[in-house]
């Protein structure tokens, strides 16, 4: 198995420039030089500094709540876990919690910062914290869906017949569904 080298040397950046800027996306360009003198432009997605929160509801210790909602990016309803960015000055928990009472109707009594997650890094600067939610109570704060989230019990037990249904494939849900599944057989 080959060693990751901790000691490479970053590429320099020679210029950062915006290319497009929406509502939601900054697109940027980059200008690097790496360290074997090859020179090259990039383009990104860049992600917001605070980065976003993605909540696994636990309503016991088998059941995951998961929402159905519609993902423009694939044109089509997806199951998947809540999820939302990070508000200035809020904290990672803090914005979970947010997050679950809008999405869910529901908060945690207990959260759980279990890791953060990156998707596609070559090309989108954005970070997702993984968040447990558990000891859950009903409450719920008006959010900004445009329609109302069908919220779904799944045992996590049968997460197998979960990936195979065909609106299951967003990669961070399915990842923090396996790093819960592994927490709670320990």
């Amino acid at each position: 198995m080959d060693k990751v080298n901790p000691q490479r040397k970053l590429p320099q950046i020679l210029k950062r420039e915006i290319c497009a800027q929406s509502r939601l996306f900054t697109i940027e360009s980059i200008d690097l030089r790496f360290s074997n003198g090859v020179e090259t432009q990039w383009e990104r997605l860049k992600g917001s500094s605070r980065g976003a929160v993605l909540i696994v509801p636990m309503l016991d210790e088998d059941t995951v709540l998961l929402i159905r909602e519609y993902a423009a990016g694939v044109e089509r309803y997806e199951l998947a876990l809540p999820k939302g960015k990070i508000d200035r000055g809020e904290s990672i928990v803090d914005a979970a919690n947010r997050e679950l009472m809008e999405e869910v109707g529901y908060g945690a009594h207990q959260l759980t910062h279990l890791d953060s997650v990156t998707i596609a890094p070559g090309y989108l600067g954005h970070t997702t914290h993984i968040v447990v939610g558990e000891d859950l109570y009903e409450k719920r704060l008006v959010g900004d869906e445009p329609e109302e989230i069908e919220v779904i019990p799944w045992k996590l037990s049968d997460l197998s017949a979960l990936l195979a249904h065909e609106e299951m494939t967003e990669a961070r849900s399915i990842a923090a569904l396996f790093m819960v599944r592994e927490r709670q057989q320990k």
